[in-house]
């Protein structure tokens, strides 16, 4: 009888500690979800900046590589309204040039066809934010993503002895349990 009293302090215990910490957490859980979502696929999607491609000919005359001044290149920018944020520009290979632009846009011009690829660059606020938390910019959240590792493992062990029962830990809880551990480890080796 004892034991049973035990087991239901212990329970009761473990679902307030559980629901607190978990609604404490529940803001960090999604960062580090949101984040790592993207993270995942930094491949086809930039997490810190959103792209725009516009391809389109040059109808103005502009003069020849050898004669490309300053004044030139801020007269093909003014379509586009980069010319306040015109950085420097340079010819990559022979009848192409290249401008920078702050922010990290830039425009390639082909001078031989007029061709020309602007790419505009906008930060993602709220993506490039999470992002940057998820890769921990300073000693400060370094102590706070401490502490809710510490929660995470507080959270996991009190929702491991909450249920009791066929529910439980030793009953489909178990399964379950095992079969989250195994899947991480088969990556591991596969």
């Amino acid at each position: 009888m004892k034991f049973s009293k035990t087991g239901t302090v212990l329970r009761k215990w473990s679902r307030l500690i559980h629901r607190d910490l978990s609604f404490f957490f529940s803001g960090m859980v999604l960062i580090y979800a949101i984040s790592g979502i993207v993270m995942n696929h930094r491949n086809t999607i930039n997490p810190n900046y959103s792209v725009e491609r516009q391809e389109y000919s040059i109808t103005e005359t502009m003069p020849p590589q050898a004669g490309m001044k300053k004044d030139d290149v801020l007269k093909l920018l003014a379509p586009l309204g980069e010319e306040k944020n015109y950085t420097k520009h340079y010819f990559p290979k022979e009848g192409q040039m290249k401008v920078f632009l702050k922010g990290g846009s830039n425009l390639m011009v082909n001078l031989s066809t007029k061709q020309a690829v602007y790419e505009k660059l906008t930060r993602r606020p709220l993506i490039s934010a999470l992002t940057k938390l998820h890769y921990n910019p300073g000693k400060w959240w370094t102590h706070f993503a401490d502490v809710f590792a510490v929660g995470l493992i507080i959270i996991t062990v009190t929702g491991l002895v909450m249920v009791k029962g066929p529910k439980g830990l030793w009953g489909r809880g178990g399964i379950e349990l095992v079969a989250g551990i195994l899947i991480p480890i088969l990556f591991l080796f596969l």
